[in-house]
């Protein structure tokens, strides 16, 4: 299956632009001007480094031509997106904001806006006959085309071989004194040879990437606990947090190890967060809204005792970011829609003691939640231990 996957190419872009001016049409607007990054690279395929200096896409119904509209040192890189006209910008800040030099190419036009800074907001609306402040591009990435949960599952494969690796080498890294970093190093680095080998030459000019952070013992209990030059020990929890990116699609894949030994109180908060992840599977189904598929996958570790212990919520979209909306948290009441791509990410953290926290990707569909993930359900709890002797 892998070997047949390709880059998404002109013909998706085709297909994401016809559904874009549909959605302008439909909210009786003239033109969209999208800013953020991530809907920059959505639209266009291009993937460039995000900086200082804005970057951004017209669409007009009034006329086929589409524009992405960057700096000039970009001119030559923006080239890459074929099916759009490039006109440049001299340099940032500049004596004219490169945002209302933007929104002037709308002129008269009732506009939507994705993201603009306040600053910017009243000379923008002087440019424009309407502007409204909506992204409309992201129902449309939400919603994933065939194409793109294809690559969603691949770099998921990929997530989930870092984490084959660090289960099978960090026994043998740790009783030699490495350090977190060390385990991190080893098993990233394994994933991102694979991935090259795989489909680097393939996806030339894409972003493929694997991210990774590792962190044990008390540090384990900081959700974003950076990695370090710790010596991991026995008795401690190991958390591994895994990112995979093919042709600028992400995944994650992530578990916590025990060192040494499994005790009876790491055994029961793992087995609840286990419920807590296999909740959130259970209650991802179209028409639910997101905030309820969070309160329901912390159900279990609520009634494990473990409330005081959460820190974030259950989980994220993921798609052309790795983080996007929408949010499987309280406040978001987006209904769950097919073909939309959530992390489930149950954690408990107790400061100066341990942490623990797993992550599967989850895909929402009609028939039932499609976990592309797989370390999780290949080693059950009990074959997470690393043996340290």
């Amino acid at each position: 299956m892998s070997a047949a996957l390709e880059p998404l190419g002109d013909a998706f872009r085709r297909g994401v632009l016809d559904r874009l001016r549909a959605r302008i049409a439909a909210e009786r607007l003239d033109a969209a001007l999208f800013l953020r990054p991530g809907n920059v690279r959505y639209l266009t395929g291009w993937d460039f480094h995000a900086n200082e200096r804005p970057m951004g896409v017209l669409v007009r119904l009034d006329t086929d031509r589409r524009e992405l509209l960057v700096p000039d040192l970009e001119r030559e890189n923006a080239a890459q997106a074929a099916l759009f006209r490039v006109e440049t910008y001299e340099e940032y800040p500049g004596e004219v904001p490169a945002e209302l030099w933007m929104c002037r190419r709308a002129a008269g036009l009732r506009l939507a806006v994705d993201a603009l800074d306040a600053s910017l907001l009243r000379a923008c609306e002087g440019e424009v006959r309407e502007l409204r402040l909506v992204d409309l591009a992201a129902p449309l990435r939400a919603r994933k085309t065939p194409e793109e949960l294809a690559l969603v599952r691949e770099a998921a494969r990929f997530a989930d071989l870092c984490l084959e690796r660090l289960l099978a080498q960090a026994g043998a890294i740790v009783r030699d004194g490495g350090t977190e970093l060390d385990l991190l190093a080893d098993c990233t680095g394994h994933a991102r040879q694979a991935l090259e080998a795989s489909h680097g030459a393939r996806f030339a000019g894409t972003r493929l990437a694997i991210t990774a952070s590792v962190h044990s013992g008390p540090r384990a209990a900081l959700p974003h606990g950076a990695t370090s030059l710790k010596r991991p020990e026995a008795g401690e929890t190991l958390i591994a947090g895994i990112g995979a990116c093919l042709g600028g699609y992400h995944a994650e894949s992530g578990a916590t190890l025990f060192l040494g030994d499994l005790t009876p109180e790491q055994a029961r908060v793992a087995h609840a967060m286990e419920r807590s992840d296999r909740a959130a599977q259970e209650a991802l189904k179209p028409g639910t809204p997101c905030h309820e598929v969070n309160r329901r996958a912390m159900e279990p570790l609520r009634e494990a005792g473990l409330g005081e212990a959460i820190r974030h919520r259950i989980g994220h979209a993921m798609g052309v970011e790795g983080h996007e909306g929408p949010w499987l948290a309280p406040g978001d009441p987006t209904p769950v829609e097919p073909a939309m791509v959530f992390s489930s990410e149950p954690g408990v953290y107790r400061p100066g003691r341990d942490g623990f926290r797993t992550i599967n990707t989850l895909i929402a569909s009609e028939a039932g939640t499609e976990v592309p993930s797989r370390f999780l359900a290949a080693h059950p709890i009990e074959r997470r231990v690393v043996a340290l002797a």
